[in-house]
């Protein structure tokens, strides 16, 4: 599978801001997996997670794509194109 550059993927990636889901430490909830918003260093969890934060994230804010934040894992989803992306 070849995976194509997404014009969504921002010049300079931001950092994460977090080492857990923002919006899931500050309520006392835990998640499945974690993403990192590229646009602003985000962290929150993924969609199989009951609470959804980084798709969250993105519906509210507009940034488009996110890096997993799991060990081991090197991938990139951008939520406009709705597919991997490098």
């Amino acid at each position: 599978m070849t995976i194509k550059a997404c014009a969504h993927v921002p010049a300079a990636p931001a950092a994460s801001t977090s080492t857990g889901c923002q919006e899931c430490l500050a309520m006392g909830d835990t998640w499945v997996h974690l993403r990192t918003c590229l646009h602003c260093g985000h962290v929150g969890c993924c969609d199989s997670s009951k609470n959804k934060h980084a798709t969250g994230h993105f519906k509210s804010t507009g940034h488009a794509v996110v890096q997993s934040a799991e060990p081991g894992e090197d991938w990139r989803w951008c939520y406009v194109d709705e597919r991997q992306v490098g």
